[in-house]
């Protein structure tokens, strides 16, 4: 499987959301990356429903959406209505993981899950063969910009020989911090997707970055 580009939309330009989804739609791009945070399970507050509903009347491409929420259960259907491909909920954030992503599955998404750069790959064993993808966070959640945590090298590691263990197909996506520096290294370690945002949206040429981060990672 060719390792996939989710430029996250958190950095775009909000008031020119259309154009920026547009760009990703024409680039080398291969998802949208849709943050949804409610200001409680993180200290900030993104976007809501009418916000994704807009953003998949222009996308052409999957929308992967990241729930950073409290009680993320209560949004499965509604997700999956607005037109979620991927939704990923925080396993800090699920009393009932396994329940969570059946749920997820049966709305007709892939289910994702998301662990904070605390959270042990191990605490997974026991679901792995039920997550269609694990978002390592590479960034503590709630913001974009920050700096790239570098012992999310050895947690894509561990987390590989976990997949390969339970021989699943789970894909390992990275959330945080990704650049041109440290993609092909993340790639290598055993990741499959790239969530980049500020690089990529607050470079000169969005497109043209899409592209060489593509190449790097090929």
């Amino acid at each position: 499987m060719s390792k996939k580009i989710a430029p996250s939309l958190l950095a775009a330009d909000f008031g020119n959301l259309q154009r920026d989804v547009e760009m990703v739609n024409k680039s080398d791009a291969d998802w949208h990356h849709i943050d949804v945070m409610d200001g409680v399970f993180v200290p900030n507050i993104s976007y809501g429903m009418p916000v994704v509903k807009s953003i998949k009347n222009h996308a052409t491409k999957p929308l992967d959406v990241h729930l950073m929420i409290v009680d993320p259960d209560r949004y499965i259907t509604t997700f999956a209505e607005l037109g979620a491909d991927v939704l990923t909920v925080h396993y800090e954030a699920c009393k009932h993981l396994h329940r969570t992503l059946q749920a997820i599955k049966d709305a007709g998404m892939k289910a994702g899950v998301a662990l904070n750069p605390h959270t042990s790959v191990r605490l997974l064993e026991d679901t792995i063969q039920d997550i269609d993808l694990v978002c390592l966070m590479s960034v503590n959640p709630g913001f974009g910009g920050q700096s790239f945590i570098e012992n999310t090298f050895q947690k894509v590691a561990d987390l590989k020989k976990l997949i390969h263990k339970k021989s699943t197909a789970t894909l390992i996506e990275i959330d945080g911090g990704v650049n041109a520096n440290n993609a092909k290294q993340l790639v290598d370690a055993g990741a499959d997707v790239l969530v980049a945002g500020s690089f990529v949206f607050k470079s000169e040429n969005p497109t043209e970055t899409i592209k060489n981060l593509k190449e790097v990672i090929r």
